[in-house]
């Protein structure tokens, strides 16, 4: 059994190439780590969502959304179509958890992924490789995952440029996987 969790930027510069490696990710948990799997989201805009569509198809998960706060007050962080797709995904989950309000949006959404962080067995992370921006964000998470000696799978991604919106890009390592602390080849994690 294997409880995957997600961290990741909202605005990714190449979805086709994410797909590609969300994908080679996915199987290299499949000859990881033991099934039943459960995947823990808040289904926010942009990776969150890439990779909880891409597993339901093709590992068959259980879907458990800890929402950071009140679905209305979440959903004023989406552009349209990201609504939608939430909504979509939300309507699948095998459980969704409102967690207790936090003070300030940022501390939702930081108790959100320590929440995941606390549930996984292993984290897949589409992270630009800088440090956190500020509390709860894709940096910090990837922190106290390392810190926790969690297995990671680092999917090398740019972000957005925060005074524009616009997708940068990381060159050259945009699209790289690594694995930090998976089992050995030949060796399922249960």
């Amino acid at each position: 059994m294997a409880e995957i969790g997600i961290t990741g930027h909202r605005h990714l510069p190449d979805i086709e190439l994410a797909f590609l490696q969300i994908d080679h990710v996915l199987a290299k948990i499949r000859n990881s780590f033991d099934e039943p799997y459960t995947l823990y989201s808040s289904l926010a805009e942009g990776a969150d969502q890439l990779v909880a569509r891409r597993a339901l198809d093709q590992l068959n998960v259980k879907l458990i959304v800890p929402l950071p706060l009140k679905k209305g007050e979440f959903l004023k962080d989406f552009s349209e179509d990201s609504k939608m797709a939430f909504l979509e995904l939300l309507a699948v989950a095998d459980q969704v958890i409102e967690l207790p309000p936090g003070l300030t949006r940022a501390e939702a959404y930081e108790s959100a992924g320590l929440f995941v962080l606390d549930h996984s067995d292993v984290l897949i992370a589409l992270w630009d490789g800088k440090p956190a921006k500020g509390r709860g964000g894709t940096g910090q998470m990837v922190a106290e995952a390392r810190a926790r000696g969690l297995p990671m799978a680092w999917i090398h991604t740019g972000e957005h440029n925060p005074s524009t919106g616009v997708p940068t890009l990381l060159v050259p390592a945009q699209g790289n996987v690594s694995f930090e602390n998976f089992p050995k080849p030949g060796r399922k994690m249960e």
